[in-house]
């Protein structure tokens, strides 16, 4: 097991013991998708690209792509943002 396989392991028992929310302690975004109409993303790193088709959001372990119809920012703070419109797909790169 490598260094970075017993961080993250001890991240997670430490989550555990002191009962903090897994998102935090591992440094990953919480997606909320609302039916196909909104999706909420917090621990965000930055906009990649942003049209009324597609919306790429830079997180810790990645990107998260959205593809849809009439995609609006609605809400964008420094770690929550908030997209609506007919979402269609939701990828992880």
């Amino acid at each position: 097991m490598g260094w970075r396989e017993v961080r993250k392991k001890m991240r997670r028992t430490v989550a555990d013991i002191l009962e903090i929310p897994g998102e935090i302690a591992l440094d990953l975004p919480k997606i909320i998708l609302v039916g196909n109409v909104q999706v909420i993303i917090e621990n965000h790193r930055g906009i990649v690209e942003y049209t009324t088709e597609s919306v790429r959001v830079i997180v810790p372990a990645g990107e998260v792509s959205l593809r849809g119809r009439n995609l609006v920012l609605r809400n964008i703070l420094p770690d929550e943002l908030c997209v609506e419109g007919e979402i269609e797909s939701l990828s992880f790169t």
